[in-house]
């Protein structure tokens, strides 16, 4: 099907990633403040409001659907959700059925999502050092993700893992990432911390460009960069010594915005085209206030139209992100 989502830019929106929840079983010091207050749960979509919302979604031509949270296993009846969008994997309407998560749930889960089809997730894992990840996460353990991995490698999915590039952290762990990452066939992408979100400190601290971090990696490895694309925004390269992939996310440093395809939705049914603008639309009052998709279908045309050219992330001359925008948490 061809995608009729197609800004006044020309851009084709043909990637959905869907939240499901706000709530996470960990407080990731980047995404989340230690004391967090959530949405009420009546706020939420239902789980038959968000299979409806995402179908209209890839009515419109939308081939790829990632489901996020917050952590998206945590949410009640997550597993139908996901078997129930499967049918569009059937009938050849999407593409790929796909999801990030922590990992802390995994080895319950990996069976049973391999079986609903999907093939692919992202499990976020910033470092491998036990007590760097308690701090880290500020709850986590390590071997419960390990676990997790595990079981999903067993499973047949295949792996990528998500590490935040953190001011110093990353520096020391990544030689050892990149070997973990690769022995096990399994790609690695690394992102660069965004000004999202309340998370109780200042992220300046945090941030870490990957132009620095590739010149570190460059100075063991040999990079030669690929077209390869997965449908999202990382830019990849392959490691001549370990034959693996290794993914570089630049909100901060280098946009892509000129060829975003995606756009988000809430757990509350707010789309948001650019999470670096204030540009957002109300889907849910669109989908309890009819049965029929008409009015659904417009406000999301509605919003496609005025999606912005670009985000407004910026570096400001020291080289640190100017945190001029704060917004609710939307998952990775």
């Amino acid at each position: 099907m061809a995608c009729s989502l197609i800004d006044s830019l020309g851009r084709r929106v043909s990637y959905l990633r869907l939240s499901v929840t706000d709530r996470c079983d960990l407080r990731c010091v980047y995404c989340m403040a230690e004391q967090m207050t959530f949405v009420p749960r009546r706020e939420l979509l239902t789980l038959e409001e968000l299979d409806r919302l995402a179908s209209a979604f890839i009515a419109r031509g939308v081939s790829k659907i990632r489901i996020t949270g917050g952590e998206p296993l945590v949410r009640k009846g997550v597993l139908m959700l996901v078997q129930g969008l499967a049918r569009h994997l059937a009938t050849g309407a999407l593409k790929e059925l796909t999801l990030t998560t922590n990992g802390t749930l995994l080895a319950e889960y990996a069976e049973a999502l391999a079986r609903a089809g999907v093939r692919r997730i992202n499990v976020s894992l910033d470092t491998l050092d036990a007590a760097r990840f308690r701090a880290i996460t500020r709850r986590g353990t390590l071997g419960v993700v390990m676990d997790g991995l595990r079981a999903a490698r067993e499973a047949g999915l295949h792996v990528k893992l998500n590490a935040v590039a953190l001011k110093g952290i990353t520096e020391s762990e990544i030689h050892d990432l990149i070997v973990f990452a690769h022995r096990q066939a399994m790609d690695l992408t690394l992102i660069e911390t965004m000004p999202l979100g309340d998370v109780g400190e200042d992220r300046t601290n945090q941030y870490l460009p990957l132009t620095d971090l590739r010149r570190l990696i460059e100075t063991r490895w040999m990079l030669t960069d690929t077209p390869e694309r997965t449908g999202g925004p990382a830019r990849y390269a392959r490691i001549r010594e370990t034959g693996g992939r290794i993914g570089f996310i630049t909100p901060m440093s280098h946009t892509f915005c000129e060829s975003c395809n995606r756009v988000r939705v809430s757990a509350t049914g707010t789309l948001y085209t650019c999470l670096g603008q204030e540009d957002r639309a109300d889907l849910r009052e669109a989908l309890r206030g009819s049965e029929a998709d008409d009015t659904l279908h417009a406000a999301i045309d509605k919003a496609i139209q005025a999606k912005s050219r670009g985000h407004d992330f910026r570096i400001d001359r020291g080289g640190r992100p100017a945190l001029a925008r704060h917004m609710s948490m939307l998952g990775g």
